[in-house]
Protein backbone atom coordinates (compact mmCIF):
# COMPACT_ATOMS: atom_id res chain seq x y z
CA UNK A 1 0.00 0.00 0.00
CA UNK A 2 2.85 2.38 0.69
CA UNK A 3 4.67 1.55 -2.54
CA UNK A 4 3.18 4.39 -4.59
CA UNK A 5 5.08 4.39 -7.86
CA UNK A 6 2.38 5.33 -10.36
CA UNK A 7 0.19 8.27 -9.36
CA UNK A 8 -2.82 9.62 -11.25
CA UNK A 9 -3.96 13.25 -10.91
CA UNK A 10 -7.61 14.30 -11.24
CA UNK A 11 -9.08 17.83 -11.34
CA UNK A 12 -12.09 19.09 -13.25
CA UNK A 13 -12.55 22.73 -12.27
CA UNK A 14 -10.80 25.42 -14.28
CA UNK A 15 -9.71 27.84 -11.59
CA UNK A 16 -6.27 29.54 -11.44
CA UNK A 17 -5.53 28.23 -7.94
CA UNK A 18 -6.29 24.65 -8.97
CA UNK A 19 -4.14 24.84 -12.10
CA UNK A 20 -1.31 26.32 -10.03
CA UNK A 21 -1.56 23.50 -7.48
CA UNK A 22 -1.63 20.92 -10.26
CA UNK A 23 1.56 22.24 -11.83
CA UNK A 24 3.30 22.41 -8.44
CA UNK A 25 2.22 18.87 -7.68
CA UNK A 26 3.41 17.57 -11.05
CA UNK A 27 6.81 19.21 -10.54
CA UNK A 28 7.14 17.77 -7.04
CA UNK A 29 6.13 14.24 -8.02
CA UNK A 30 8.19 14.01 -11.19
CA UNK A 31 11.29 15.43 -9.51
CA UNK A 32 10.79 12.90 -6.70
CA UNK A 33 10.88 10.05 -9.20
CA UNK A 34 7.21 9.10 -9.38
CA UNK A 35 5.43 8.16 -12.60
CA UNK A 36 2.60 10.68 -13.05
CA UNK A 37 -0.50 10.10 -15.18
CA UNK A 38 -3.28 12.60 -15.89
CA UNK A 39 -7.02 12.25 -16.36
CA UNK A 40 -8.17 13.66 -19.72
CA UNK A 41 -9.77 16.88 -18.41
CA UNK A 42 -6.85 17.34 -16.02
CA UNK A 43 -4.42 17.12 -18.93
CA UNK A 44 -6.40 19.85 -20.70
CA UNK A 45 -6.16 22.08 -17.62
CA UNK A 46 -2.41 21.61 -17.36
CA UNK A 47 -1.89 22.43 -21.04
CA UNK A 48 1.42 21.57 -22.71
CA UNK A 49 2.22 18.44 -20.75
CA UNK A 50 4.11 15.43 -22.01
CA UNK A 51 2.65 13.26 -19.25
CA UNK A 52 0.55 10.24 -20.27
CA UNK A 53 -3.24 10.31 -20.02
CA UNK A 54 -4.52 7.23 -18.24
CA UNK A 55 -6.99 4.83 -19.77
CA UNK A 56 -9.85 3.94 -17.43
CA UNK A 57 -9.91 0.37 -18.78
CA UNK A 58 -6.39 -0.29 -17.46
CA UNK A 59 -6.48 2.04 -14.47
CA UNK A 60 -6.55 -0.64 -11.79
CA UNK A 61 -3.34 -2.26 -13.03
CA UNK A 62 -1.44 0.91 -13.93
CA UNK A 63 -2.06 3.25 -10.94
CA UNK A 64 -1.23 2.90 -7.25
CA UNK A 65 -2.72 6.18 -5.98
CA UNK A 66 -5.17 8.81 -7.24
CA UNK A 67 -4.77 12.43 -6.08
CA UNK A 68 -7.80 14.70 -6.46
CA UNK A 69 -7.09 18.44 -6.58
CA UNK A 70 -10.10 20.60 -5.75
CA UNK A 71 -12.83 20.75 -3.13
CA UNK A 72 -15.16 18.19 -1.61
CA UNK A 73 -17.33 18.36 -4.74
CA UNK A 74 -14.40 17.25 -6.88
CA UNK A 75 -13.71 14.37 -4.51
CA UNK A 76 -17.36 13.29 -4.51
CA UNK A 77 -17.39 13.21 -8.31
CA UNK A 78 -14.10 11.32 -8.44
CA UNK A 79 -15.21 8.74 -5.86
CA UNK A 80 -18.41 7.90 -7.73
CA UNK A 81 -16.57 7.33 -11.00
CA UNK A 82 -13.53 5.57 -9.51
CA UNK A 83 -15.01 3.45 -6.69
CA UNK A 84 -15.06 0.40 -8.98
CA UNK A 85 -11.26 0.41 -8.88
CA UNK A 86 -9.41 -0.73 -5.77
CA UNK A 87 -7.21 2.37 -5.68
CA UNK A 88 -6.91 4.73 -2.67
CA UNK A 89 -7.74 8.43 -3.13
CA UNK A 90 -6.02 11.44 -1.59
CA UNK A 91 -7.34 15.01 -1.75
CA UNK A 92 -5.58 18.37 -2.06
CA UNK A 93 -7.99 21.01 -0.75
CA UNK A 94 -8.60 23.91 -3.13
CA UNK A 95 -12.23 24.31 -2.10
CA UNK A 96 -14.00 25.72 0.95
CA UNK A 97 -14.76 23.22 3.73
CA UNK A 98 -12.49 20.31 2.86
CA UNK A 99 -13.95 17.45 4.91
CA UNK A 100 -12.73 15.00 2.26
CA UNK A 101 -9.65 16.83 0.93
CA UNK A 102 -7.04 17.15 3.67
CA UNK A 103 -3.76 18.26 2.09
CA UNK A 104 -3.30 22.01 2.57
CA UNK A 105 -2.04 24.02 -0.43
CA UNK A 106 0.58 25.93 1.61
CA UNK A 107 2.00 22.67 2.96
CA UNK A 108 1.37 20.50 -0.09
CA UNK A 109 4.92 19.34 -0.77
CA UNK A 110 5.77 18.61 2.87
CA UNK A 111 2.49 16.84 3.61
CA UNK A 112 2.63 14.91 0.36
CA UNK A 113 6.18 13.76 1.13
CA UNK A 114 5.08 12.28 4.44
CA UNK A 115 2.05 10.55 2.95
CA UNK A 116 4.09 9.03 0.12
CA UNK A 117 6.61 7.80 2.71
CA UNK A 118 3.85 5.79 4.36
CA UNK A 119 2.78 8.20 7.10
CA UNK A 120 -0.97 8.26 6.59
CA UNK A 121 -4.32 7.00 7.85
CA UNK A 122 -6.48 4.84 5.59
CA UNK A 123 -10.23 5.30 5.96
CA UNK A 124 -12.86 3.05 4.37
CA UNK A 125 -16.07 4.83 3.35
CA UNK A 126 -19.21 3.23 1.95
CA UNK A 127 -21.46 4.65 -0.74
CA UNK A 128 -25.19 4.35 -1.34
CA UNK A 129 -26.70 2.77 -4.44
CA UNK A 130 -30.09 4.10 -5.55
CA UNK A 131 -32.53 2.88 -8.18
CA UNK A 132 -35.93 4.09 -9.34
CA UNK A 133 -38.52 1.56 -10.51
CA UNK A 134 -41.66 2.35 -12.49
CA UNK A 135 -44.27 -0.38 -12.91
CA UNK A 136 -41.66 -3.02 -12.12
CA UNK A 137 -38.98 -1.70 -14.48
CA UNK A 138 -35.81 0.08 -13.30
CA UNK A 139 -35.71 3.43 -15.12
CA UNK A 140 -32.70 5.05 -13.39
CA UNK A 141 -29.75 4.31 -11.11
CA UNK A 142 -27.12 6.31 -9.26
CA UNK A 143 -24.60 6.30 -6.42
CA UNK A 144 -23.62 8.71 -3.66
CA UNK A 145 -20.82 9.03 -1.13
CA UNK A 146 -22.60 11.77 0.86
CA UNK A 147 -26.33 11.51 0.36
CA UNK A 148 -29.33 10.64 -1.75
CA UNK A 149 -32.00 13.36 -1.55
CA UNK A 150 -35.64 13.18 -2.59
CA UNK A 151 -36.88 16.73 -3.20
CA UNK A 152 -39.42 18.66 -5.32
CA UNK A 153 -36.84 20.37 -7.52
CA UNK A 154 -37.75 23.95 -8.38
CA UNK A 155 -41.22 23.70 -6.88
CA UNK A 156 -41.99 24.99 -3.37
CA UNK A 157 -44.90 22.58 -2.89
CA UNK A 158 -44.74 19.68 -0.48
CA UNK A 159 -44.81 16.06 -1.62
CA UNK A 160 -46.22 12.86 -0.19
CA UNK A 161 -44.32 9.60 0.15
CA UNK A 162 -44.15 6.44 2.20
CA UNK A 163 -40.99 5.13 3.86
CA UNK A 164 -40.17 1.45 4.36
CA UNK A 165 -37.06 0.04 6.06
CA UNK A 166 -36.18 -3.63 5.58
CA UNK A 167 -39.68 -4.21 4.25
CA UNK A 168 -41.38 -2.70 7.30
CA UNK A 169 -43.63 0.34 6.97
CA UNK A 170 -42.21 3.34 8.89
CA UNK A 171 -44.48 6.27 8.03
CA UNK A 172 -46.24 8.26 5.37
CA UNK A 173 -45.10 11.85 5.23
CA UNK A 174 -45.95 15.19 3.70
CA UNK A 175 -42.78 17.30 3.50
CA UNK A 176 -40.22 18.93 1.24
CA UNK A 177 -38.48 15.58 0.89
CA UNK A 178 -36.03 13.24 2.59
CA UNK A 179 -32.24 13.15 2.95
CA UNK A 180 -30.70 9.68 3.14
CA UNK A 181 -27.09 10.11 4.26
CA UNK A 182 -23.99 8.07 4.96
CA UNK A 183 -21.75 8.92 7.95
CA UNK A 184 -19.49 10.72 5.46
CA UNK A 185 -22.41 12.90 4.38
CA UNK A 186 -23.66 13.59 7.92
CA UNK A 187 -21.58 16.80 8.00
CA UNK A 188 -23.05 17.97 4.68
CA UNK A 189 -26.70 18.55 3.67
CA UNK A 190 -28.02 16.28 6.41
CA UNK A 191 -26.40 18.50 9.03
CA UNK A 192 -28.13 21.63 7.71
CA UNK A 193 -31.41 19.68 7.82
CA UNK A 194 -31.01 19.00 11.54
CA UNK A 195 -29.45 15.55 11.32
CA UNK A 196 -26.82 14.18 13.73
CA UNK A 197 -23.09 14.17 13.08
CA UNK A 198 -21.89 10.59 12.70
CA UNK A 199 -18.31 9.41 12.94
CA UNK A 200 -17.09 8.14 9.52
CA UNK A 201 -16.32 4.71 10.99
CA UNK A 202 -19.95 4.02 11.85
CA UNK A 203 -21.87 1.42 9.85
CA UNK A 204 -25.09 3.43 9.81
CA UNK A 205 -27.41 5.49 7.62
CA UNK A 206 -29.38 8.53 8.73
CA UNK A 207 -32.72 9.60 7.27
CA UNK A 208 -33.48 13.30 7.74
CA UNK A 209 -36.94 14.66 6.82
CA UNK A 210 -36.95 18.06 5.13
CA UNK A 211 -39.47 20.47 6.70
CA UNK A 212 -42.01 17.77 7.57
CA UNK A 213 -45.63 18.84 8.09
CA UNK A 214 -45.57 17.45 11.64
CA UNK A 215 -43.51 18.36 14.70
CA UNK A 216 -43.02 14.71 15.69
CA UNK A 217 -41.02 13.70 12.61
CA UNK A 218 -37.34 13.46 13.50
CA UNK A 219 -34.15 12.04 11.94
CA UNK A 220 -33.80 8.25 12.17
CA UNK A 221 -30.48 6.38 12.31
CA UNK A 222 -30.59 2.81 10.99
CA UNK A 223 -28.03 0.08 10.39
CA UNK A 224 -25.75 0.36 7.41
CA UNK A 225 -27.10 -2.88 5.90
CA UNK A 226 -30.68 -1.59 5.88
CA UNK A 227 -32.74 -1.66 2.70
CA UNK A 228 -34.56 1.65 2.35
CA UNK A 229 -37.59 2.02 0.12
CA UNK A 230 -39.43 5.26 -0.65
CA UNK A 231 -42.75 5.10 -2.47
CA UNK A 232 -43.64 8.36 -4.16
CA UNK A 233 -47.28 9.21 -3.48
CA UNK A 234 -49.52 8.49 -6.46
CA UNK A 235 -51.58 11.62 -5.73
CA UNK A 236 -48.57 13.91 -6.09
CA UNK A 237 -48.84 16.55 -8.77
CA UNK A 238 -45.07 16.94 -8.59
CA UNK A 239 -42.39 14.91 -10.34
CA UNK A 240 -39.78 14.80 -7.54
CA UNK A 241 -36.06 14.65 -8.21
CA UNK A 242 -33.66 12.17 -6.65
CA UNK A 243 -30.26 13.84 -6.37
CA UNK A 244 -26.98 12.05 -5.61
CA UNK A 245 -24.33 14.09 -3.80
CA UNK A 246 -25.99 17.28 -5.05
CA UNK A 247 -24.49 16.61 -8.48
CA UNK A 248 -26.54 14.09 -10.47
CA UNK A 249 -30.34 14.05 -10.79
CA UNK A 250 -32.83 11.27 -11.47
CA UNK A 251 -36.41 12.16 -12.35
CA UNK A 252 -39.24 10.32 -10.60
CA UNK A 253 -42.99 10.28 -11.08
CA UNK A 254 -45.97 9.63 -8.79
CA UNK A 255 -46.13 5.91 -8.00
CA UNK A 256 -42.40 5.29 -8.51
CA UNK A 257 -40.45 3.18 -6.02
CA UNK A 258 -37.02 4.42 -4.91
CA UNK A 259 -34.70 1.82 -3.39
CA UNK A 260 -31.52 2.74 -1.50
CA UNK A 261 -28.91 0.46 0.06
CA UNK A 262 -25.20 0.28 0.82
CA UNK A 263 -22.94 -0.23 -2.18
CA UNK A 264 -21.00 -3.50 -2.10
CA UNK A 265 -17.61 -1.92 -2.85
CA UNK A 266 -16.16 0.75 -0.56
CA UNK A 267 -13.69 3.52 -1.32
CA UNK A 268 -10.38 3.97 0.48
CA UNK A 269 -9.53 7.57 1.42
CA UNK A 270 -6.04 8.54 2.56
CA UNK A 271 -5.57 11.18 5.27
CA UNK A 272 -2.35 12.67 6.68
CA UNK A 273 -1.20 10.90 9.83
CA UNK A 274 -2.26 13.87 11.99
CA UNK A 275 -5.86 13.71 10.71
CA UNK A 276 -8.43 13.95 13.50
CA UNK A 277 -12.16 13.89 12.76
CA UNK A 278 -13.07 15.95 15.82
CA UNK A 279 -10.42 18.54 15.08
CA UNK A 280 -11.80 18.78 11.55
CA UNK A 281 -15.27 19.41 12.98
CA UNK A 282 -13.91 22.07 15.34
CA UNK A 283 -12.11 23.83 12.50
CA UNK A 284 -14.74 23.53 9.76
CA UNK A 285 -17.87 23.94 11.89
CA UNK A 286 -16.55 26.54 14.31
CA UNK A 287 -16.82 24.46 17.47
CA UNK A 288 -15.28 25.83 20.66
CA UNK A 289 -11.69 24.88 21.45
CA UNK A 290 -10.10 24.01 24.76
CA UNK A 291 -10.27 26.49 27.62
CA UNK A 292 -6.49 26.64 27.88
CA UNK A 293 -6.22 24.93 31.31
CA UNK A 294 -2.96 23.02 31.63
CA UNK A 295 -2.62 19.73 33.52
CA UNK A 296 -1.08 21.31 36.66
CA UNK A 297 -3.94 23.80 36.98
CA UNK A 298 -6.46 21.05 36.32
CA UNK A 299 -4.97 18.92 39.13
CA UNK A 300 -5.16 21.88 41.55
CA UNK A 301 -8.82 22.45 40.65
CA UNK A 302 -9.60 18.76 41.20
CA UNK A 303 -7.92 18.78 44.64
CA UNK A 304 -9.90 21.86 45.66
CA UNK A 305 -13.19 20.40 44.46
CA UNK A 306 -12.59 17.03 46.07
Amino acid sequence: MTDFKHIALVANIQLPEIVDSLKRLITFLTESGYQVLLEQKTAELVGDSQLPVFDSDSLETSVDLIIVVGGDGSMLSAVRSLVRYDIPLLGVNRGRLGFLTDILPDEMESQMKRVLAGEFILSSRFLLDVSISRKGTVIGTGAALNDVVLHPGKSVRMMEFELYIDGQFVYSQCSDGLIVSTPTGSTAYALSGGGPIMHPNLDAIVLVPMNPHTLSSRPIVVGGKSDIEIRVGSRNELHPLVTCDGQTDLQSEPGDIIQIHKKARQVQLIHPVAHNFYETCRTKLGWGSRLGIDERTSDRINRLVN
